[in-house]
């Protein structure tokens, strides 16, 4: 009912800058949070930021200042951008949408099958 679809990872140097972008489609009736995680090898799987409809956001500690979440509702769409990259932020990035599809009365999770992110010289 509801298909979420990451892109944009992909192998960058300490220090460099990417972006990531995420768009849900499907029978979607409405989309409250939309949020960026990851996982990194030999770890769970952690929040990196979530932004709510009004555009309320949430950053982990370890990516605050450099990373910036984005959305646009019109579309369906949200968007990371990382900056200044670190090796520590080599992971899967996921891509997570909570939306109410159509028919149906509560909201759930929906998950993109994720994209993997890779920091090194």
């Amino acid at each position: 009912q509801v298909q979420v679809a990451e892109s944009g990872g992909g192998l960058v140097q300490p220090g460099g800058s990417l972006r990531l972008s995420c768009a849900a489609s499907g029978s979607i009736s409405n989309i409250s949070i939309m949020g960026w995680y990851r996982q990194a090898p030999g770890k769970e799987r952690e929040l990196v930021a979530r932004i709510t409809g009004g555009a309320g956001t949430n950053y982990a500690d370890s990516v605050k200042g450099r990373f910036t979440i984005s959305r646009d509702n019109a579309k369906n769409t949200v968007s990371l951008q990382m900056n200044s990259l670190k090796p520590e932020d080599t992971a899967v990035y996921y891509c997570n949408v909570r939306a109410r599809a159509n028919q149906r009365l509560s909201f759930e999770d929906y998950w993109g099958r994720g994209t993997l992110v890779t920091v090194s010289s």
